[in-house]
């Protein structure tokens, strides 16, 4: 097969996945949810195997220690993280607008002096309208999505259908790799098989040290702002160590809650806001010299600046399910870009000598009868 006809081929196939992930994007969710379950539990089923369970008793324990698990989730820690994101969405356009006061009283001589006309009852009322209808837009949104049918049926399938099709998942998951691995080609088999264990190894280091990092910055994040006494300090952790998927993301999100709250509350004591300032940066700190080193390393193969364009571009297209394909499909897409330029660099088409080379090492040799006649 050419390489105009290879490349037309998984061109095709591309595109033909593309088309299934938009046609089904809906009814999705709850199979790519238990195909990641049961790719980051098989090895932890692989050792329980080891260790002289069966499959099946492997897959039983697991998925029981799973669904144990989720439920003391959601019983213990749900239904706080519901009430205080009750609370602060509130309380938001009170805190915004003692912000926007502060900023009036304390800003103006500095906002004077850049040249921006400040009118304070006029910036109050125009600030607040804003930040009311923001508010009504957020509470409909909100209302829609809890009276939505679809969100109902998105969480059922979730809680229900995920660990159900997980377990088949789990149990035949060996023998559906050997099924794939046996649909391979014969000459190419050894690149693909190459190419399929980078792309573990680099998703299954990403997703494990991420996630190991996303929950050390959440719990560092909640446990500080609550000793200082931050109001919503447990929700501001949780989400900035859940943003921190995203780089950047979470600790700008964090930051800027925090110092936030932190001026409405402390204010005018103002060593409580550096107090909150000092916990993001000093988490960044441990995070960019120790955690993200340690965890990561330096040969995971995801640039962050790719990782948000794919978050952002997979999620866009497809919904909550693109952004559970996202890292994957970004990690798949990174191996096989530099495995791309690797063929390429060795190719004649970005050293014209390589293909002379190549021709006169393909040319037969030439006997002593032929340099005779």
């Amino acid at each position: 097969m050419t390489i105009q006809k290879q490349a037309g081929f998984w061109f095709a196939a591309l595109l033909a996945t593309a088309f299934f992930l938009w046609l089904f994007s809906g009814i999705l969710l709850p199979f790519v949810a238990a195909l990641a379950l049961a790719y980051l539990l098989d090895p932890v089923a692989d050792r329980l195997e080891k260790l002289g369970l069966g499959r099946l008793g492997a897959t039983l324990v697991i998925l029981l220690a799973f669904v144990l698990v989720l439920v003391l989730v959601l019983v213990l820690i749900l239904p706080l993280v519901v009430r205080e994101l009750t609370a602060f969405l509130e309380l938001m356009p009170e805190y915004v607008a003692r912000l926007q006061s502060l900023l009036v009283e304390r800003g103006a001589p500095l906002l004077d002096y850049l040249g921006i006309e400040v009118a304070g009852p006029e910036l109050q009322r125009n600030i607040g309208d804003i930040v009311s209808q923001g508010a009504g837009y957020l509470g409909t949104v909100l209302g829609t999505l809890l009276a939505s049918g679809q969100t109902v049926l998105s969480v059922f399938s979730l809680l229900v259908l995920t660990p159900i099709i997980a377990f088949y998942l789990l149990v035949d998951w060996d023998r559906m790799v050997a099924t794939v691995d046996g649909w391979l080609p014969l000459r190419n088999r050894d690149t693909v098989r190459r190419l399929a264990r980078e792309i573990d190894d680099v998703l299954s280091r990403f997703i494990r040290g991420q996630a190991t990092l996303c929950l050390i910055l959440g719990g560092f994040y909640a446990l500080a702002l609550t000793v200082i006494g931050l109001n919503f300090g447990a929700l501001i952790g949780l989400l900035a160590g859940l943003l921190s998927v995203i780089p950047y993301v979470g600790s700008i999100t964090g930051l800027l809650l925090s110092v936030g709250v932190a001026i409405v509350q402390f204010w005018p004591d103002w060593p409580w806001v550096l107090a909150a300032l000092a916990i993001f940066l000093f988490g960044q700190f441990v995070e960019g010299n120790f955690l993200s080193p340690k965890l990561l390393g330096g040969a995971v193969g995801i640039h962050p600046v790719w990782l948000m364009f794919a978050l952002f571009a997979f999620g866009s297209l497809f919904g909550f399910v693109g952004l559970l394909l996202a890292v994957p499909l970004a990690a798949m897409v990174g191996v096989l870009t530099r495995f791309a330029l690797a063929r390429y660099l060795q190719s004649p088409f970005y050293d014209p000598a390589i293909g002379r080379l190549q021709k006169r090492d393909a040319a037969p040799a030439r006997t002593p009868e032929d340099r005779d006649a």
